[in-house]
């Protein structure tokens, strides 16, 4: 069974996409009923909940979201210098990605970049009240964990929040 994933020229909108990923998932075996728990499939807001819906229904399993926030250049938001996510319900904290880049060196130096992270804690926590009325994201160890997102631009946003799955014991990559 092959790993590569065949795209089709273009998605009408998320929701094909979302089947689509599903269905494809699903034929790997993610599913609910190929395995002793459901997975629990996070979304990264906004563009990737219709997605991660889709394919939560496909595999019949938990959907929740995974809140990451960028954390933007002084002066110029939409220059990702790194991304913070939050923490789950195992107690893990909050994770920070930091690129390796001079912006980023330059804001970690002045303190810039610690001030951000701060404000986008503070907005991570606003929306854990908002979405889960405070609740952390649950706990991903020892299960089959998707996460879902519209796109990837910088990849900062979803290697932060990749990176606190790869600390779970008994975290296995898939394809």
């Amino acid at each position: 069974m092959s790993s590569v994933m065949p795209l089709p020229p273009c998605f009408a909108d998320r929701r094909e996409a979302g089947i689509f990923l599903g269905r494809h998932l699903a034929g790997l075996g993610f599913g609910a009923a190929a395995q002793c728990e459901p997975p629990l499939v996070l979304a990264l807001p906004r563009g990737g909940v219709p997605v991660a819906f889709e394919v939560a229904l496909i595999l019949e399993g938990r959907l929740d979201i995974l809140l990451v926030r960028k954390i933007g250049a002084p002066g110029y938001p939409e220059l990702a210098l790194g991304a913070v996510v939050e923490g789950d319900a195992a107690g893990n904290a909050p994770y920070t990605v930091a690129n390796d880049d001079r912006w980023t060196r330059r804001a970690l130096d002045s303190g810039t970049f610690d001030a951000e992270r701060g404000r986008q804690l503070d907005e991570i926590a606003r929306r854990q009240q908002r979405y889960r009325g405070g609740a952390s994201v649950p706990a991903m160890a020892g299960r089959t964990v998707i996460v879902v997102d519209d796109g990837v631009a910088t990849g900062a946003t979803m290697r932060a929040a990749l990176l606190p799955l790869w600390r779970c014991e008994g975290f296995t990559p898939s394809p």
